[in-house]
């Protein structure tokens, strides 16, 4: 049952962050959806991580080459993400307010992506993988 509720929550904040982006883009005031183009950092950030515990084998150890190095690369995709909307804001393509509004999507997101791997990628008994 705390798999349920933990499921529910990280739908719900990740609801929410998806709120702040759609702000951001849909506003009276803002009618710009340059910044929905950070939805393509959200799906991809997993990814190199994904990879990484599937193709290390050391699971014993507490770091190894493979998963550092998907670090990096989530590390780069997550500061990517909030510099896209930075740069948009500063060459005027979108107002300031809806980067405001695109940098709390983004964290709220990113936060819910890291929970998610925190709740569910420990390998116990109930995990995404039996998904």
């Amino acid at each position: 049952m705390a798999g349920i509720k933990a499921l529910v929550g990280l739908s719900f904040s990740g609801a929410i962050g998806l709120t702040f982006l759609m702000l951001g883009c849909a506003l009276e005031t803002y009618k710009s959806y340059w910044p929905l183009f950070v939805l393509i950092f959200y799906f991809i950030s997993p990814i190199p991580y994904l990879i990484a515990t599937r193709v290390s084998d050391d699971t014993d150890a507490a770091s190894s080459a493979c998963r550092e190095l998907a670090y990096f690369f989530t590390t780069g995709i997550v500061v990517s993400a909030y510099g896209l909307p930075i740069i948009l804001a500063r060459i005027t393509v979108i107002l300031w307010g809806a980067c405001g509004l695109v940098l709390a999507g983004n964290t709220v997101i990113f936060l819910t992506i890291l929970g998610f791997f925190f709740v569910f990628g420990r390998g116990d008994d109930f995990s995404w993988e039996q998904w």
